[in-house]
């Protein structure tokens, strides 16, 4: 109950509402919503649907994640029709920090992206040149985009809208079905309501998945492959680093990680 009621009240001084405004728009009175501010009472579940749709943000996220951490509406990112939390970190340089999943972690990943504490508890690493968005590095598992290899990583920008892929780009893809994919994709909602997915080696066929079913898109910015360095020394030998220091990264037994 905390949790929430710290939100109501960071997400309305953000607005820049007061208690009586705020209240008034909500059709409740003013010492109801206080009760609430206050840690005397919680809203019950029809007002945790109106506080959802009131401030564009999932009730999932209202009630599980720490929304005090946010001084700008726009560090909320849109995923379908809510908004939920990726807060931004910096290294002492004041270079954004990019979380990376490892492969140890990423059978939890359909189960966790949207829990605070699986995001806060992965590695970070620093890119210098990842700024202006909500930056990931996901590892890669399979021989279908080609040239990458099983063991490689791609690093994406997340993506608000579904509408925004571009045709014949390649994205990372959590969804429902197949957990975490990079795929090269084509946007043919319009035309059928769903999402190609295609793979650069032609030996697999390509698929089709329905916009609700896919949870987050990231799409591609750099990869480093385990033969050679096309982003920096750096970058790789922090990646190999995190990945011989995650001895017993407890996991959930599910088969999430990313299939290239």
């Amino acid at each position: 109950m905390k949790k929430i009621c710290k939100n109501i009240a960071h997400l309305r001084h953000l607005k820049g509402f007061s208690q009586e405004n705020m209240a008034e728009q909500l059709g409740i009175t003013r010492s109801r919503l206080s009760s609430w501010e206050e840690h005397r009472a919680a809203p019950p579940i029809d007002m945790l649907i109106k506080l959802s749709d009131y401030f564009n943000i999932s009730v999932d996220s209202l009630v599980k994640i720490d929304l005090t951490k946010v001084q700008d509406l726009r560090d909320l990112l849109k995923i379908g029709g809510n908004r939920i939390l990726f807060p931004v970190m910096v290294d002492q340089d004041q270079n954004d920090l990019i979380e990376l999943v490892p492969l140890k972690a990423s059978a939890g990943y359909l189960d966790g992206y949207a829990d605070e504490e699986f995001i806060e508890n992965l590695p970070r690493i620093s890119l210098p040149y990842a700024t202006s968005g909500k930056f990931r590095a996901f590892p890669i598992k399979g021989d279908s985009m080609p040239p990458l290899e099983s063991g490689a990583y791609v690093i994406g920008k997340y993506v608000e809208n579904i509408d925004d892929i571009k045709d014949g780009d390649t994205y990372v893809v959590l969804t429902q079905n197949d957990g975490l994919v990079y795929k090269r994709l084509y946007n043919t909602t319009k035309a059928d309501g769903t999402i190609q997915f295609h793979s650069d080696n032609k030996s697999y066929l390509p698929y089709h998945i329905k916009p609700e079913d896919i949870f987050e898109v990231w799409h591609f910015v750099c990869s480093l492959n385990p033969t050679d360095r096309p982003v920096s020394d750096l970058l790789y030998n922090a990646i190999q680093d995190i990945q011989n220091s995650l001895v017993g990264f407890k996991l959930d037994g599910r088969k999430m990680i990313a299939q290239s």
